[in-house]
């Protein structure tokens, strides 16, 4: 999972890193931060798979040392899986390396994991704030499917789904574990000022079968039912 010249790489999350993600996480999502509690219990379910990237030992500036000897953790993600379908639960990034490249690594390693396991639709939820989060999905081959209102506690959410996670790997470069496009290319939608965290459930639970079958919950359809794309949230805020 080594990233190449990108002063990170990405790894499996180990019980040693829940410290510092968890200094990553009350930075990045203030009041809709998990506890260290939830994100234990997270961590734990044989259902999930968490990576972490880390800083290269020539990089400066993280949240803290991990288990694997080679620098502070920088960002952070998990994923649901539970074939056919599988969930996103979080992506998060320093703030000192946003526009580097590492959402774009961790969301790969996440789509790999989810078709090594034969998972066929993927599901997250974003802050409907966070223009470009969705930007990055969006070339990973996400579609908007509905919006939970007042889903965080100052933000709707929009529900975005994949359902064609090889074809999304193929099209972003991410064919194998831990490759990403090159951090600060063309390709890497994150690149410049101003990134907000990204992906985020309220709360460390799975959501697919109720975002695909159900209005349940307060979530606002807005898929096309001609046939395929969002019929859009538009231009409000994320």
């Amino acid at each position: 999972m080594a990233g190449v010249n990108r002063g990170f790489h990405v790894r499996p999350m180990t019980e040693y890193d829940i410290g510092p993600i968890m200094a990553l996480e009350n930075d990045l999502f203030g009041a809709d931060a998990w506890s260290e509690s939830m994100l234990r219990s997270e961590f734990a379910e044989p259902t999930r798979h968490y990576v972490v990237a880390c800083r290269d030992d020539t990089a400066e500036g993280g949240a803290g040392t991990g288990s694997d000897g080679g620098g502070p953790v920088l960002g952070y993600a998990g994923l649901r899986s539970v074939p056919p379908e599988g969930d996103v639960q979080t992506i998060a990034v320093d703030r000192a390396w946003w526009g580097r490249g590492i959402a774009t690594a961790l969301l790969t390693e996440l789509l790999t994991r989810a078709y090594s396991q034969e998972v066929t639709d993927v599901f997250l939820e974003v802050r409907s704030d966070n223009r470009r989060a969705q930007e990055l999905y969006r070339r990973f081959g996400f579609v908007d499917i509905g919006v939970r209102r007042n889903y965080y506690r100052d933000a709707d959410a929009i529900v975005m789904r994949c359902s064609q996670v090889a074809s999304a790997l193929v099209q972003t470069g991410g064919g194998e574990v831990g490759e990403a496009p090159e951090a600060g290319s063309p390709d890497d939608p994150l690149e410049g000022t101003e990134p907000l965290p990204g992906a985020r459930a309220s709360g460390p639970v799975g959501f697919g079968a109720a975002f695909a079958d159900s209005h349940d919950g307060g979530m606002t359809d807005t898929t096309d039912p001609a046939g395929g794309r969002d019929a859009a949230p538009g231009e409000e805020k994320a």
